[in-house]
């Protein structure tokens, strides 16, 4: 282990896969795969739930959260969740160690406080939004503000509403500094499953008059090809790490969403970063993220940079 990955809270032994589960079925697919996750990285599975009281005061009027019956009934509705989490996951797991937090507080905060020093966070998110509450303002919380990474499990619609396991492992690439976190990621990602790579290179989100500046603007044909050769060097060392991962390079003009929406119905993982080149651009990167998680047919990996 390097003096960077020691330093890093998210490689440590002690770092484990955290789970937020709701007792949902979308949830309930996303324990199954935290669980298998874990189980094969040799981590320790750990189920949050969030009972979120302050929210649902919101709704029904603080006077009746603060009664202990209504304490009473969302806590043991909770302990409920948690108890059937940790005994599904043994049961298909009987060695993995697996702990349960139950919290009076909203899922996303503990969620955002737990990725701190988590290897990874899972949530499960069906359809067009989140499994959790709040038409899955938990999910894309999570998602935009949590550190390291964050697997958001989507399984197929056109497939029983079963999560791929094999395919291609599919990485965004902007060529922006922020998006070596998600190479490296995906990298090791392809590496753990035995699969091939594909990078999805979109060199522009405007025009090409906009990504020339000031300069005369070159034949399309020209540009891209300049940026499949960036492109190549910018993988080039991380193929070098990598030797077992064959990569195949893709290049497009615009669309980031729709290229990398239309590979999640081949892929077993589409990773993207959480950032883009920053300002109004780095804006339209995040709503490609927040596409895929909520639009994707496949698991959707959301690489966060740290710092």
């Amino acid at each position: 282990m390097t003096e960077q990955e020691f330093d890093d809270p998210h490689r440590l032994v002690s770092a484990g896969v955290v789970v937020g589960v709701d007792g949902s079925p979308g949830s309930d697919i996303a324990l199954h795969w935290a669980a298998d996750l874990a189980a094969r990285r040799g981590r320790t599975l750990q189920v949050v739930h969030g009972l979120d009281l302050v929210g649902t005061s919101a709704v029904v009027g603080p006077y009746a959260v603060v009664t202990p019956e209504v304490i009473d009934t969302a806590q043991a509705k909770g302990r409920a969740v948690v108890q059937h989490a940790v005994e599904t996951a043994r049961a298909a797991h009987p060695g993995l160690a697996v702990t349960a937090h139950l919290f009076n507080d909203s899922a996303a905060g503990l969620l955002i406080d737990f990725s701190a020093r988590a290897y990874a966070v899972v949530l499960g998110a069906t359809g067009t939004a989140g499994t959790f509450a709040h038409l899955g303002s938990t999910l894309l919380s999570v998602t935009s503000h949590a550190a390291g990474n964050v697997f958001v499990v989507r399984p197929d619609p056109e497939a029983d509403n079963t999560v791929r396991d094999s395919g291609p492992v599919v990485v965004g690439i902007d060529c922006g500094p922020v998006s070596e976190p998600a190479i490296a990621a995906a990298f090791a990602e392809a590496s753990e499953r035995g699969a091939d790579l594909v990078a999805v290179h979109v060199w522009s989100d405007w025009s090409a008059g906009v990504f020339a500046g000031d300069q005369p603007t070159p034949m399309l044909d020209d540009v891209e090809a300049v940026e499949e050769s960036v492109l190549a060097e910018r993988l080039a060392g991380w193929q070098e790490k990598y030797p077992d991962v064959t990569v195949v390079r893709r290049v497009h003009f615009s669309a980031p969403a729709a290229y990398l929406q239309e590979w999640s119905k081949h892929a077993q993982l589409v990773v993207v970063g959480n950032r883009g080149r920053g300002g109004f651009l780095g804006m339209l990167l995040g709503s490609t993220a927040h596409s895929l998680v909520q639009h994707a047919r496949c698991p959707v990996m959301v690489v966060h940079a740290a710092g």
